[in-house]
């Protein structure tokens, strides 16, 4: 009998249904270069296909539903791919983006299939009814200037993989505007979550910013967004609000001054933010919104992420404001409470003037808060929440960042906020939903399968069972909108990219079979005969960061940002002199008196971990994890060996550099544990048992962190594999460049010799300033 691909074949038309839903354009003319020919493609009534015809069309109108298919009616969101008995295909949707999921799901999961399946229609329901890229790490944020990053294949990628939305607002430039003093650090941060005013302008700040470069921003928002409504997906933006403004506007307008934002050990130079609770810079706002709206209709919502990066409301309590803003909020003598509610109805009213400036042009639009950093002022946040004022969070159950669920394997670790590791969402959260839906509001839920806060830099690590982990509990809990923190990669990126491919299953199928679908994908991949021993290194991989206790959080998530990977990592860091440490320094994510630059236990005043419970990580890591490392390894030899074909070397060559490069990041990140543990370890001790041990931890630690380091310079200069992100333009604080390789020589260089120094670390570093090196503590 012939297949659906066969039947596809015989197509000598493509009907659509509306010029206005691009993505039956953009479906069209994929099918037409798949079917190869002269195959027309034209706008026509109606929804059958007669013979030799595929009908696309997004049905939005509920009341056509059931017309359709009887089993429709009453549904929320679907698709349906039906052949009927002498006629052409029908491919239909109820929304744009599920159009691009279905010829997807049609022409790559299903073309082998007898056309007779499809007779009835085969009809598919989205496990959730929104699928949210959040921080897309490519697309928008900090390592958008990736070499060799396709756009548009990022976003077909999306479409593919049945995300609803895309995010769209990007810097166009490699590197922020905004700047500061020599040696400072805070305008980094610029360069992700671009604030509104990064766009256009308004009456109050016009002139501010230099009309081309607001021109190139805009016109990148706009490509973007024009690329996402091609795929048919909703484009939305990320920022971080209500962020600082240069200098020069608050001279022109000092009264409009609000809350100081910079943090105090990352800048130099003060920072301020408007006064949200101003009318004119309310209106100012306002405007800029709306200026957006008019240049992207389309566009879907806001999301604000803040006290963080350069922006904070008033008066609220956490990083980086504390409680201080200008004269329009509250008085700052008065008490907490009063403080509390005072700093949330400014915020709140924000949320809404956003929300009502961009339904101006969007009625459905909608302005959501990250929660996590408001936890003084969560009850009153959550009183106003209503109708398109919605919430991301990583739990509903936590007020602030200390998360209400522990560690998959260990009770005893400290943190896994945002990591993978956070793979389940407890029945208690289902009811804190429902309560928001009744207020008309939502909660988009973050989760965490790809690079971001997980194994950054490398790429196509896989933990297919923490993906999914979290994905079935999300779906039994009633979550609509997933957020897949930091977005998809390009497949082109990393071809084997099972996480993403569970992800993918998932959104068709809630009831996937997942021991099932990795046999099954492995087996496409590798072939039958080694397809189990694929399956078998994923769950090693997945068991080995099920088994990675994340000593210390921040490098964990940020190790690029601490040049973990290329610094030296020796008993006392100012053995080695500035001028030598200068190479990592440059973009290391510390000024000249933060302790973080000699001290692996602390950065910007955090004890990040006491020695004990650093010294407990690394025995764990080496009882837990590494035998599933090396075990993975192991088994990626034996399978080298057996393979016969191409497909099997390509697919056995690529994992296997991935989980090199793993191997290593996971043997660094346990030498840093180590380092703490025997330096902090031997200077708080007087005992010489002690101290003879911590000498021999650090001793071993430094020789091993050499012959890692040498393994992962072998990695570097042999593979051919795209296994960690570079930049195309240059190094950054957030990524590498192409001078990693030597930059991983200068380390080993720098190492050699340090293994028997004294532990020490100068614990009046953070009082050092220039000039003044006599002056003690």
């Amino acid at each position: 009998m012939p297949t659906i691909l066969d039947h596809l074949t015989q197509t000598k038309a493509i009907h659509t249904t509306s010029s206005s839903v691009k993505v039956e354009q953009t479906v069209a003319h994929e099918l037409k270069i798949l079917i190869g020919g002269r195959v027309e493609i034209k706008q026509a009534p109606g929804l059958n296909a007669p013979a030799g015809t595929v009908r696309l069309g997004v049905v939005q109108e509920k009341s056509r539903w059931r017309s359709i298919h009887p089993s429709l009616d009453g549904t929320q969101d679907w698709m349906i791919a039906r052949v009927k008995n002498g006629g052409g295909v029908e491919l239909l949707s109820s929304r744009p983006h599920l159009l691009y999921y279905l010829f997807a799901q049609l022409t790559e999961n299903w073309k082998g299939e007898d056309v007779l399946q499809f007779a009835d229609g085969r009809i598919l329901h989205p496990s959730f009814r929104n699928l949210r890229p959040v921080y897309d790490l490519f697309l928008t944020q900090h390592a958008r200037t990736v070499r060799n990053f396709d756009r548009e294949e990022h976003v077909r990628n999306l479409a593919r993989m049945g995300f609803s939305h895309a995010e769209v607002n990007g810097l166009a430039f490699a590197v922020p505007f905004e700047r500061g003093p020599q040696g400072e650090l805070l305008h980094r941060f610029y360069t992700y979550c671009p604030s509104l005013d990064q766009f256009v302008s308004s009456r109050l700040n016009k002139g501010t910013y230099d009309d081309d470069y607001l021109q190139a921003n805009l016109n990148l928002l706009k490509t973007n967004a024009a690329l996402a409504e091609r795929y048919g997906l909703e484009p939305g933006m990320v920022c971080f609000e209500p962020r600082s403004v240069p200098d020069n506007l608050l001279q022109k307008y000092p009264m409009l001054r609000g809350a100081r934002v910079d943090h105090p050990i990352r800048s130099w130079h003060p920072r301020f933010n408007l006064s949200i609770a101003h009318p004119v810079v309310r209106e100012h706002y306002a405007e800029m919104m709306e200026k957006i709206l008019r240049e992207v209709p389309s566009l879907g919502y806001i999301s604000v992420w803040s006290n963080d990066s350069g922006a904070g409301f008033e008066y609220t309590s956490s990083l980086y404001v504390g409680r201080n803003g200008g004269g329009y909020v509250i008085r700052e003598w008065k008490g907490d409470t009063e403080i509390a509610e005072s700093a949330a109805n400014n915020l709140m009213r924000f949320q809404r003037l956003l929300r009502d400036a961009g339904r101006k042009v969007n009625p459905k639009f909608r302005s959501l808060i990250r929660l996590e950093p408001f936890w003084a002022e969560h009850e009153y946040i959550w009183k106003q929440l209503g109708d398109g004022l919605d919430v991301e969070v990583s739990s509903l159950l936590t007020k602030g960042w200390g998360l209400a669920y522990k560690h998959p394997k260990y009770k005893e670790a400290r943190e896994i906020h945002g990591t993978a590791l956070h793979n389940k969402f407890v029945d208690a959260e289902k009811p804190v939903i429902e309560e928001l839906r009744q207020k008309k509001s939502d909660a988009d839920v973050y989760f965490n399968p790809g690079i971001i806060w997980n194994h950054e830099p490398l790429i196509g690590i896989p933990f297919p069972h923490l993906v999914c982990d979290k994905l079935t509990d999300m779906h039994k809990q009633g979550v609509t909108t997933p957020c897949y923190n930091g977005s998809a990669t390009p497949p082109s990126f990393a071809p084997y990219n099972i996480n993403q491919e569970v992800v993918r299953a998932y959104q068709g199928d809630s009831a996937l079979d997942l021991e099932a679908f990795l046999q099954k994908k492995a087996g496409e991949w590798i072939g039958e005969h080694l397809a189990a021993d694929l399956v078998k290194v994923w769950n090693h991989s997945d068991e080995a960061y099920r088994s990675f206790p994340i000593p210390i959080w921040i490098y964990s998530s940020w190790g690029n940002w601490y040049r973990l990977s290329t610094r030296p990592i020796i008993p006392n860091v100012e053995a080695i002199s500035e001028a030598d440490r200068e190479y990592y320094e440059q973009f290391l994510l510390a000024t000249s008196h933060n302790r973080c630059r000699v001290d692996f236990r602390y950065d910007v005043g955090f004890d990040l971990v006491d020695p004990a419970h650093a010294l407990h990580c690394v025995q764990l890591i080496d009882r837990d994890l590494f035998p599933h490392m090396e075990a993975a390894l192991k088994l990626l030899r034996h399978m080298k060996d057996r393979a016969t074909t191409d497909a099997a070397h390509a697919c056995i060559t690529d994992v296997t550099d991935r989980m090199r490069g793993l191997y290593c990041w996971y043997r660094t990140q346990r030498n840093v544990a180590a380092w703490v543990a025997g330096v902090h370890g031997y200077l708080e001790s007087k005992e010489k048992k002690v101290r003879k041990e911590c000498r021999k931890l650090l001793k071993d630690m430094v020789l091993d962190e050499i012959e890692n380091t040498k393994r992962l310079l072998e990695l570097w200069e042999t593979s051919k594999t795209n296994w960690m992100i570079l930049s195309a333009v240059g190094e950054t604080t957030f990524i590498y460049y192409d001078n990693f390789g030597e930059q991983l020589k200068r380390k080993i260089a720098l190492m050699k010799g340090h293994e028997n120094d004294e532990p020490y670390v100068d614990p009046n570093f953070q009082w050092r300033v220039p000039g003044f090196t006599d002056v003690k503590r």
